[in-house]
C-alpha cells in the first residue's frame, strides 16, 4: 500500500534584518559574519538605492553553502521588488537551483527604516507562508552614532526598533562607546547592546531570535543607563529621550485577547507612525502560559503562546516605545486601554 504523501507545510523560514544609518559598518559586519560555518545555509539579501548599484559589490564570495544570490546580490525596494526576491529564493531553493538555506539575512540600504521589510514578511500572504521575522539587529557607528543619532530619523527609527544594537569602530581612537550606548540605551532599554570592533561579532548575535519576553522584563524592571526616568500617573515607568518615549503598563488580572488584539489594531493603525513598537507578556483568561505580542508602527504580529512564563512575575506586561507622541496622547492611549479590558492599568 503506498504511503500518504505528506501535506504538512514547512516552517517559515526566520529573517534577519540588519540595519544601520550610512557608513555605520553594516557590511563589514556582514563579510566578516559570512566566513564563519554557522552561517553556512544562509541567503542574503542587499538591499540598495541608487541607480548604479554598488553596495552589492562589497559582498564577497563566501565558501560552503551560503546562498548569496545574483553573485551577491539581490538590488531591491521594501515592497514589490522584496517580495519578488523572496520569492524567487523560495522558488529557486524548491527546485534546487540554489543550495537549499535554513534563514536569510536582509541588509537595509542605511536610509531604510525596517518597518517596510518587517510589514513584507507579517503581511503578505504568500511571503508570510514562506517566511517569518527573526530579529532586527541594529549596527550604529561608534565614531559618529551620537551625532547621527541627533540629526537623523531614520536612524532613530533603525535604534528604537532594534533587538540587538551593535556599536561599531569602538577599536579606533577617540571613540568613547559609553556615549554612544547611553544615547541607544534613552532610546531603547530593551535592546541587548554589544560592542563591536572590527566588525567581528559572534554569530549569534546576528542569528539568534529576539527574545521578547526578555526585552519585556527588562523594560519593565527598569534600565540603569537609561537617559532618563520618570514616574507618570498611575504609577507607570516612562523615559524620555528627546522625542522618543517609552512607557510600560502592567495589568494584575487575565484578560480576554480578542478584546486586547482589536486595541492593538487600532491603535497601531491611529497611530502607527508615532507608535514605534509595541510588545508584551500578556497573561491569557483560561491559559497557564503567556501569550507574547508585538506590534511594529501599523504592524500587528501573530500573537505566538510560549510554554512557560520566563520568570515568576505572571501578571501581564506591555512596553510601548513612542516617537512624537504627547503626554495627553499617551494617556489617552491608557486610559481607552484600561476601558478596553475593564480593570485598572499600573
Amino acid at each position: 500500500m503506498p504511503h500518504a504523501m505528506s501535506t504538512e507545510r514547512p516552517a517559515p523560514v526566520p529573517v534577519t534584518v540588519l540595519t544601520g544609518f550610512l557608513g555605520a559598518g553594516k557590511t563589514t559586519v556582514l563579510n566578516r559574519l559570512l566566513r564563519r560555518p554557522q552561517l553556512t545555509r544562509t541567503a542574503v539579501l542587499v538591499n540598495e538605492v541608487g541607480a548604479i548599484p554598488i553596495d552589492h559589490h562589497l559582498v564577497k564570495d563566501v565558501p560552503g553553502g551560503t546562498v548569496v544570490l545574483g553573485s551577491g546580490c539581490v538590488c531591491c525596494t521594501v515592497s514589490g521588488d522584496l517580495v519578488r526576491a523572496l520569492a524567487e529564493l523560495h522558488g529557486q531553493a524548491a527546485r534546487g537551483e540554489v543550495p537549499g538555506f535554513d534563514r536569510v539575512l536582509v541588509e537595509t540600504t542605511g536610509l531604510a527604516d525596517p518597518t517596510g521589510v518587517l510589514a513584507t514578511l507579517v503581511q503578505h500572504p504568500l511571503i508570510a507562508r514562506a517566511y517569518r521575522p527573526s530579529a532586527v539587529v541594529t549596527v550604529v557607528d561608534g565614531e559618529v552614532g551620537v551625532a547621527t543619532l541627533a540629526r537623523h530619523r531614520e536612524a532613530v527609527a533603525q535604534v528604537a526598533l532594534a533587538d540587538r544594537v551593535l556599536v561599531s569602530k569602538i577599536d579606533r581612537d577617540g571613540v568613547d562607546p559609553a556615549a554612544v550606548e547611553a544615547v541607544v540605551r534613552g532610546l531603547n532599554r530593551s535592546a541587548t547592546v554589544v560592542r563591536v570592533a572590527g566588525g567581528d561579532v559572534e554569530p549569534d548575535v546576528l542569528l539568534a531570535e529576539a527574545a521578547v519576553e526578555r526585552q519585556v522584563a527588562a523594560a519593565i524592571d527598569g534600565d540603569p543607563h537609561a537617559h532618563e526616568h520618570d514616574h507618570g500617573h498611575d504609577g507607570e515607568h516612562e523615559h524620555v529621550h528627546g522625542d522618543v518615549r517609552t512607557f510600560s503598563v502592567v495589568l494584575d488580572q487575565p484578560v480576554r485577547m480578542g478584546p486586547l488584539g482589536l486595541w492593538l489594531s487600532l491603535m497601531t493603525q491611529m497611530h502607527g507612525g508615532a507608535l514605534l513598537r509595541v510588545k508584551g507578556l500578556v497573561a491569557v483568561e483560561g491559559e497557564e502560559a503567556p501569550v507574547v505580542v508585538h506590534a511594529v508602527q501599523h504592524v500587528v504580529y501573530p500573537a505566538r503562546q510560549l510554554e512557560a512564563w520566563p520568570d515568576g512575575d505572571h501578571r501581564t506586561r506591555l512596553v510601548f516605545i513612542a516617537r512624537g507622541l504627547g503626554t495627553g496622547t499617551i494617556a489617552s492611549l491608557r486610559h481607552s486601554l484600561a476601558e478596553t479590558l475593564g480593570q485598572p492599568l499600573r
